[in-house]
């Protein structure tokens, strides 16, 4: 099958303009039409629930309206009197100074009749008796069916809902005689603010039952038997718990999407303790998004525009920008055919004067690159020789120790030492230089594991200051042969830590010593301190200090520094690359801080606590350690004796033996 032909970078880079381009112009105004109709919605929520508050306002105050008005007029003298034809007269006036009052009637309650009505002979409600002071309220359902009102036909109760109430009439001797009612309109017109979204109003009440809507079948029936009636309870009770920060959507048996603002309020009838009504304001999902259709259009007209102008750009912008890439690449090419000098392109673009000033300078940075390249090689192998360099320096550190014990056991071996003593003295160099071997095959055998992953530590709760203790002790006598003054701390505060006692104490060992061995004079310093999560533990010398330059090189493997002064200390440079491996292993850190060369050395050692009250810390093994015997390290140096050398029967045994005495001897101890 036939590879595919490679596009040419103009019009790679034109098609790779529009990919990006036309998708996010596409986000951009999809997420401007989406915030655009959030907007709309938003602000139809805020409109539809104000308008539901005016309304729901509105009801309660026509409620409270009417009533102070019903009781002053039970209070008035005409009234009490009783009389049939001005109490006519009374109520007639009433209602026609209220445009909201449907109608009036009075009624006697001593023969059950009515003596005066707007309302006709029919009593409104069959009421035999009131309590006093007593305002009675009932909302009446508009009937199925429309009904003019008698005196004024332009008044009926179509869709209307209604409230009647009812107080009683005191004769002046204080005895309730009559009963005034008056039955009002309660969806009253309610003058809307500029700017609202008009709606029509629903009224549900707490149980479901509608008490008011735009369609005639649905008064008096309960919100369960209609579509949707899951998201209506849902409206109902959130109106009822105060919630008013949600857009609330239904639909219609006709599936028409609904809108709905709603408020709730206290029942006017009250025959119910904490009845309540819920006013919703409803409208059309299109009323709620009127405008959304020209912010369509002018989406779609700004869309195809911004295509258009995409394309124009991209196409300039490729030819733009191809054709100083398209100048570069036939010089490239020209300089691998030809080996004659062309001049380098200049373009307006500055990082294409520069990308052409580099493919100009390539063949000459190829030729460096490969003299790099060897050096690059020589540097790996010269870092492959390390290990070899380390293997030479480790015989020689092995060789030493094992020629100094096997002369030393020959000598005693042969009985050529001059008494007892001199034997118990070479016996006791060869068990130093042994000890002293053994700790450096420890070390390569440690080194060894740790390169391969395989060293592990056995952490317990300890108390810090029983290993420090011990190390001190068994280091006081290097240190005080050497004539060096030893600092320690006082060790009086309990120390909790979880380490594993061996290689902690083979890491400070290995610190103190290498202190005592690169100090010729001066003193050693421990130091001990503590906050709340931490404890350091310092080891500071006055000996010949490391040069900032060369400390970070002290903790790899198979490195000493560097320098004369060094080398006649000897070693395998393993100690602290051990040190650091098995302290970060404990979960502590290690560090070394010199000022320079003679400015002497610190060495940190930092290593977290333990509470002593956890459940994994044996209390019993952190009680108070015994005491262990820290002897007086301000030491002053001790004077060598000169050794008398007996002159044996044997010339050659005799020279071994001074040998070993005079060159040996301080090998063996270090």
């Amino acid at each position: 099958m036939p590879k595919p032909r490679p596009l040419s970078f103009r019009r790679l880079l034109f098609f790779r303009l529009l990919l990006l381009s036309v998708p996010v112009l596409l986000i951009g105004e999809f997420v401007v039409f989406k915030k655009a109709r959030y907007t709309q919605l938003e602000n139809a929520r805020q409109n539809l629930t104000e308008s539901a508050i005016l309304k729901g306002q509105k009801i309660t105050e026509t409620i409270a309206s009417l009533k102070t008005i019903l009781l002053t007029a039970t209070q008035t003298t005409l009234v009490r009197s009783g009389d049939s034809e001005g109490v006519q007269q009374f109520i007639d006036e009433l209602e026609e100074g209220l445009s909201s009052i449907e109608c009036v009637q009075f009624r006697d309650l001593d023969n059950n009749k009515v003596t005066a009505s707007t309302c006709g002979d029919e009593a409104l409600e069959n009421i035999t008796s009131i309590e006093p002071a007593e305002i009675k309220a009932k909302v009446v359902i508009p009937p199925k069916v429309y009904i003019k009102s008698l005196k004024n036909p332009e008044r009926g109760t179509k869709n209307k809902l209604q409230v009647l109430l009812s107080a009683p009439v005191y004769e002046s001797t204080g005895r309730i005689r009559y009963i005034l009612s008056i039955k009002s309109e309660l969806q009253q017109k309610v003058r809307k603010k500029p700017g609202l979204l008009n709606g029509s109003t629903v009224i549900v009440s707490d149980d479901g039952t509608i008490i008011a809507h735009p369609l005639e079948a649905r008064i008096g029936t309960n919100i369960a038997q209609h579509a949707d009636a899951a998201r209506l309870r849902k409206i109902i009770n959130n109106a009822i718990s105060g919630k008013q920060d949600s857009l609330q959507f239904f639909f219609e048996k006709q599936g028409e999407e609904l809108v709905a603002g709603y408020t709730a309020i206290n029942s006017p009838t009250l025959t119910v303790p904490n009845q309540k009504w819920v006013i919703l304001n409803v409208t059309p999902l299109e009323n709620a998004l009127h405008g959304l259709t020209e912010l369509k259009v002018i989406l779609v007209v700004l869309t195809l525009g911004l295509v258009c102008v995409c394309l124009i750009a991209a196409l300039y912008i490729a030819r733009y920008l191809a054709s100083p890439v398209e100048k570069l690449c036939n010089y490239a090419l020209n300089i691998n055919s030809s080996s004659s000098v062309q001049d380098v392109p200049h373009f307006q673009i500055r990082e294409f004067n520069q990308l052409s000033q580099a493919v100009h300078q390539m063949v000459e940075r190829l030729k460096s690159w490969g003299e790099e390249l060897e050096l690059a090689w020589k540097d790996a192998k010269t870092a492959n020789q390390v290990k070899s360099q380390f293997l030479a320096t480790t015989s020689h550190e092995l060789r030493n120790p094992l020629n100094i014990i096997i002369n030393c056991v020959r000598l005693v071996r042969e009985g050529l030492c001059d008494n007892k003593e001199e034997e118990l003295e070479f016996l006791k160099r060869a068990d130093e230089t042994a000890i002293h071997l053994l700790q450096i095959i420890n070390d390569l055998l440690d080194i060894s594991k740790i390169e391969a992953g395989k060293l592990s530590v056995s952490l317990e709760a300890i108390d810090l200051r029983d290993i420090l203790k011990e190390v001190i002790n068994l280091q006081s006598v290097n240190v005080q042969q050497k004539g060096l003054k030893l600092n320690v701390p006082d060790l009086e505060t309990l120390i909790p830590v979880q380490v594993d006692p061996t290689k902690l104490k083979q890491v400070l060992i290995n610190i103190i010593s290498n202190a005592t061995k690169f100090t010729e004079e001066g003193s050693i310093t421990i130091l001990v301190e503590t906050n709340q999560s931490h404890v350091l533990v310092s080891v500071r010398d006055t000996g010949i200090g490391i040069e900032p330059d060369q400390q970070h090189k002290l903790f790899r493997p198979f490195v000493m520094v560097e320098g004369a002064n060094n080398q006649k200390f000897g070693g395998t440079g393993l100690g602290l690359a051990i040190s650091r491996n098995l302290i970060e292993m404990m979960g502590g850190k290690i560090t070394l801080e010199s000022a320079g060369i003679n400015q002497g050395t610190t060495i940190k050692i930092t290593l977290p606590l333990i509470d002593i009250v956890s459940d994994t810390v044996d209390n019993a093994s952190l009680a108070a350690p015994d005491e262990l015997p820290i002897r007086d390290f301000n030491l002053i140096p001790s004077r060598q004796e000169s050794g008398v050398v007996h002159v044996n029967q044997t010339p050659i045994f005799q020279m071994i033996k001074l040998n070993l005495k005079n060159n040996y001897g301080e090998k063996a101890k270090r």
